[in-house]
């Protein structure tokens, strides 16, 4: 039997990313107040992304518990709907842009923090909430995907889904820098056109990677799981 129970973790994962998104909003940055806002920036919108989705995660937990033993088979018709959203939003936004937000942030954060995190940033950012935004992500779904078992999409519209996501964020960041002139990320200042290309054209083929990547862990944790319960069973049958 587990410590918590996965329906009380998702709820205090969710207030967690609620106080992390209002504690956000409230830092007068001057980077908040020029085109694009909070918007802009791919940590903030992976946070509202991780929100959103572990909020459908306790909606339909709620869901669940309203439903079992009705009988009602509009409302179990509802709450199937609702579980196939979640398992959707799992594979297609939470783990892959999750993830990429939190080994592109660390990565480049550890070959030289000012291409992606100015030190000026610590006068408006606390180190709490800098990991909260670029740490906890990882083990929070790593958690999820531990205690929950997810139907993925067939493969070739989980990819397209990815893939019109990442696209989607490049040509923000592309329109961005032609309304202001500016780029959103520092390090894309300081290499050529053919560069930036290539490093859109890489993040993109990352993206695909990490939603693969997800579809494979999800696979190995349940069928070992469901391994390992056969084999306790296997006892009782002989």
């Amino acid at each position: 039997m587990a410590l918590v129970p996965c329906q009380v973790l998702r709820v205090a994962i969710l207030l967690s990313y609620c106080s992390i998104l209002c504690n956000y909003k409230a830092i007068e940055m001057p980077s908040h107040q020029t085109y694009g806002g909070s918007w802009k920036f791919l940590t903030f919108i992976d946070l509202v992304i991780q929100a959103v989705f572990f909020g459908i995660c306790v909606l339909t937990d709620l869901s669940s518990l309203l439903t079992r033993g009705s009988g009602n088979q509009e409302q179990e018709r509802q709450l199937k709907k609702l579980i196939s959203l979640r398992d959707w939003m799992l594979a297609v936004l939470a783990f892959p842009v999750g993830v990429f937000v939190v080994a592109v942030f660390w990565i480049i954060y550890a070959y030289d923090r000012e291409m992606i995190y100015p030190k000026l940033l610590d006068n408006f950012i606390p180190g709490w909430l800098n990991h909260g935004m670029h740490t906890t992500v990882l083990p929070f779904i790593l958690i999820e995907m531990r205690t929950s078992h997810h139907a993925y999409p067939s493969r070739s519209s989980g990819l397209a889904a990815i893939c019109t996501f990442s696209v989607g964020y490049i040509l923000w960041v592309c329109w961005i820098h032609h309304v202001t002139g500016m780029w959103v990320y520092p390090f894309l200042e300081h290499i050529g056109p053919g560069a930036r290309i290539v490093f859109f054209g890489s993040t993109t083929i990352l993206m695909n990677f990490l939603y693969l990547l997800g579809e494979v862990l999800n696979s190995y944790i349940w069928d070992t799981q469901r391994s390992m319960e056969e084999e306790k069973e296997k006892p009782k049958l002989e």
